[in-house]
């Protein structure tokens, strides 16, 4: 038998985001909208008294006074997928990536659409960072707490609009 999932939500500046997990570990980060919102499976548990460090890091994080997380992590995926969202874990707060250059980081430099892939099923989005990656002519592409998310969050690190502002 696997071990129980809890959840809550945390208000952030992007929505109530939920944050899902066992006692040790965090599982999924869920935006409120977008293509791949997730909701309470009916087996997880409701927990309002779990999860202190991620709300704590999440709260510095958008108060702008983290930059990197440290937090126990247990992303559910692929061999594949592991290296993708390992690679995210290297992009430095502030700085974007295309999907082409985590392919070749991982050593797949023909892999963009599957990096594409594998980075829309990353369970944990803004800690490990999948907003960081775009588009190789630097538009923001899809995201699946939406495309308005993902412009706020690389605004917030400093990466401004990765259509940059044309002015």
């Amino acid at each position: 038998m696997s071990d129980p999932i809890f959840y809550r939500y945390y208000a952030s500046p992007v929505g109530d985001l939920l944050i899902a997990g066992d006692d040790e570990y965090l599982r999924f980060i869920s935006f409120p909208s977008g293509s791949r919102a997730v909701s309470p499976e009916p087996e997880w548990r409701r927990d309002e008294g779990l999860f202190a460090p991620v709300l704590a890091q999440l709260a510095a994080y958008f108060a702008g006074e983290l930059t990197v997380f440290d937090l126990p992590l247990r992303p559910a995926g692929t061999g594949f997928q592991q290296s993708v969202w390992a690679a995210l874990l290297e992009i430095p707060f502030g700085e974007t990536r295309s999907y082409g250059q985590i392919a070749a980081r991982i050593g797949r430099p023909k892999a963009s659409r599957a990096v594409g892939a594998a980075n829309g099923a990353n369970p944990i989005p803004i800690v490990i960072p999948c907003h960081r990656v775009i588009g190789a002519d630097k538009s923001l592409t899809g995201f699946g707490g939406g495309v308005e998310t993902k412009d706020f969050l690389l605004r917030h690190e400093g990466a401004g609009n990765a259509q940059m502002d044309l002015f």
